[in-house]
């Protein structure tokens, strides 16, 4: 399964990096530091699934999100988020994230959901 990352923290992406590299199953096509580079990341490699943050600088998150689902409807995001609050997770679903989850999960459950989200 082809991953893409959005997260401007750069010590989070590296962590995920080698998260997906070490799981074997996931094969990581890039990674983003900003909204714009996250939109352009998704359309120059069309990745399965994206693990997106949403509070990013250039574009948030949600609006990458939106964008996503407009131009890429087959591209299944999992929103990868430090905000745990309900409000948030229900407009993350409402602008067509297939799975939401709260920074600090373990990470053998950011991998299965990841796979999830492939047959989503």
């Amino acid at each position: 399964m082809r991953v893409a990352i959005a997260d401007d923290n750069e010590g989070v992406r590296t962590l995920l990096e080698v998260l997906i590299e070490l799981d074997g199953r996931l094969e990581l096509v890039g990674t983003a530091s900003d909204g714009r580079e996250a939109l352009d990341l998704v359309a120059a490699t069309r990745p399965e699934a994206i693990l997106l943050d949403l509070s990013m600088p250039v574009v948030d998150g949600l609006q990458v999100l939106r964008a996503i689902r407009q131009s890429q409807p087959e591209v299944q995001v999992v929103v990868y988020s430090g905000f745990a609050g309900a409000d948030v997770r229900t407009a993350a679903f409402e602008a067509g994230a297939v799975d939401y989850l709260v920074k600090g999960v373990e990470p053998d459950v950011i991998i299965e959901r990841l796979l999830a989200a492939a047959t989503a």
